[in-house]
């Protein structure tokens, strides 16, 4: 893996082949088409475990749900600072698709089970959705605010953001019935 990495460091995520990175390994191509499929997988493991690494979603999930809020924002800015996941992130479409896998079926997917309950989905699409906005205004396409902030000041100005759409949702009710709406399609039940 530390040979993959090296080489997509160093050349590209275009200009790095299976056979160079065999070669840097020690090891036959056909192993690594054996363990990853493709390039494209083999990429997309290393990105999943430099990933993994920096934001560890066990640790940033334990801990006090008070800080919760902050953790995330600090694991997101903590992976997006660190210069050889900027230069990984910048092999177009084939990084962009790994970010997109991992925010969902690793932090969207993660999220979803530790909050728990009715509206847990809800919950973990709006902490995603806000981070993913401070992932593209920050980093990936900056625009200048934001960019300029620092990682303690982006934490300071997104952690109410965050901690709002954390919080359980109460039931919603009906202004002409009065009832506590149940779900999406619309069934009620009296308070």
């Amino acid at each position: 893996m530390s040979a993959a990495r090296a080489l997509f460091l160093e050349r590209g995520y275009r200009g790095t082949t299976v056979r160079a990175v065999a070669g840097a390994a020690g090891v036959d191509p056909a192993l690594i088409a054996y363990h990853f499929g493709s390039k494209k997988g083999l990429f997309a493991e290393v990105m999943q475990v430099h990933c993994a690494e920096t934001l560890a979603v066990d640790e940033v999930l334990g801990g006090d749900p008070a800080t919760l809020a902050g953790r995330l924002v600090d694991a997101v800015t903590d992976l997006w600072e660190d210069a050889d996941f900027l230069q990984l992130t910048a092999q177009g479409y084939e990084a962009a698709e790994v970010i997109r896998e991992y925010l969902e079926s690793e932090l969207l997917a993660r999220l979803v089970e530790f909050l728990g309950g009715r509206d847990a989905t809800a919950r973990a699409t709006a902490v995603v959705t806000i981070l993913g906005g401070l992932i593209y205004t920050r980093y990936l396409n900056p625009l200048p605010t934001p960019a300029a902030l620092t990682p303690s000041e982006a934490r300071h100005m997104l952690t109410p953001a965050l901690q709002a759409a954390l919080a359980p949702r109460p039931p919603r009710t009906t202004a002409a019935t009065g009832r506590i709406r149940r779900s999406a399609r619309g069934s009620s039940a009296r308070p």
